[in-house]
């Protein structure tokens, strides 16, 4: 007998809803998909529509529960989950959005109940979301690269290239649902390797620009893109402090524009210059600021 993956916790009536793949696990360099799924949630209001058997799905081991506790007793366990929830943006368009911990199994059974709850609400597009370090400078716009089932979606971002790579199960999923005729793009933003373990609001606002132009959403950056000001200041000042840390940023601003001025095919796989000691140097500033 086959065992349902997972539990339809409400039955909405959408329109052509953009899907949004948001897993938690895979590649996520400065945290750039967190946040922009963090963004979602905090400025939609969302249902869950689904929620996926975690007993089947996930390794507790790997992914532990966390326990409460209050005055040494214990009052409630949080299991990870894995979820599909629906929303509208600013101007009525439905959204799907798929979070939660990305499966440790059956990750072929898992993209095709996903496909399947796509297609039963009538899905127009999927997108997913991700980031990766790459030898690009905080002193430069976000670039986008693309993963896309369609030359003209990939023509939405600024890198495209060939290559063969590892993938999550969001490949797993845009590729199940490309199959099915539904048009899908991952958007991975790109983050400088130097600063690529700490959280990157450039490129989160990146990627929910991206998303908003790509499937013609109206989601709301503003707060990113502040956030992302900030940040840049502080990282200003630290890199004019040092000589060696200002000629790194000068060269791959140089190799950028360069590319830039090109067809747009790299991936961001050139030698990364060492970004170590700016990276601990700033991750030390940061810490002194906050305090």
């Amino acid at each position: 007998m086959t065992v349902a993956l997972y539990q339809l916790l409400d039955d909405p009536d959408l329109d052509a809803p953009v899907v949004v793949l948001a897993l938690d696990g895979w590649i996520d360099a400065g945290l750039a998909a967190q946040s922009a799924r963090q963004s979602l949630l905090d400025s939609l209001d969302m249902t869950t529509v689904a929620s996926f058997d975690a007993d089947q799905l996930l390794d507790f081991r790997a992914r532990r529960p966390s326990m409460q506790l209050v005055d040494g007793v214990l009052t409630g366990l949080t299991w990870p989950s894995i979820e599909l929830r629906a929303a509208a943006d600013f101007d009525g368009n439905d959204l799907l959005l798929l979070l939660g911990a990305e499966p440790d199994h059956q990750w072929r059974s898992f993209s095709s109940a996903v496909v399947d709850l796509m297609l039963r609400y009538g899905a127009r597009m999927v997108v997913g979301l991700g980031a990766y370090p790459a030898a690009v400078p905080h002193t430069r716009p976000t670039r986008l690269a693309a993963a896309a089932s369609d030359p003209s979606l990939a023509r939405f971002c600024a890198v495209r290239t060939t290559v063969e790579v590892p993938t999550g199960v969001q490949g797993a999923i845009e590729r199940q649902a490309a199959e099915a005729s539904l048009p899908t793009i991952g958007l991975w933003a790109q983050v400088p390797h130097y600063v690529s373990a700490m959280p990157s609001p450039a490129a989160a606002a990146a990627l929910v620009d991206g998303l908003s132009a790509v499937a013609d959403l109206s989601i709301p950056s503003d707060e990113l893109h502040a956030q992302a000001q900030a940040l840049r200041s502080r990282l200003d000042e630290l890199v004019a402090a040092n000589p060696e840390h200002e000629a790194m940023v000068r060269q791959l601003e140089a190799q950028w524009d360069g590319e830039a001025a090109g067809d747009g095919d790299d991936f961001g796989t050139q030698p990364l210059p060492s970004g170590d000691e700016l990276a601990a140097e700033l991750e030390r500033y940061l810490r002194e600021q906050d305090d």
